[in-house]
């Protein structure tokens, strides 16, 4: 498995607020696939609340670290539904 990992830290009110806005979009994101292509399935549904709490936490603007971490399997989405 393949791992990358970015670190951001959010030391001014300016760094909270584009933290917020990345994560807006990701979340708005994550919901349109999960319309499309996952029809709501439970796994979907569990982690739009996962992203839906990181959202409501960023605004709240205050300082501290987002970590970004993706972890790359081997396998491909070949012959995956």
């Amino acid at each position: 498995m393949e791992e990358h990992e970015a670190t951001f830290e959010i030391e001014s009110k300016a760094d909270a607020h584009a933290v917020e806005r990345l994560l807006e979009r990701l979340y708005d994101s994550l919901r349109e696939e999960s319309r499309t292509v996952r029809s709501e399935t439970g796994d979907s549904t569990e982690m739009l609340e996962q992203f839906r709490a990181l959202l409501d936490s960023a605004r709240q603007p205050r300082s501290g670290t987002l970590r970004v971490v993706l972890e790359q399997r081997d396998d491909s989405f070949e012959g995956r539904r």
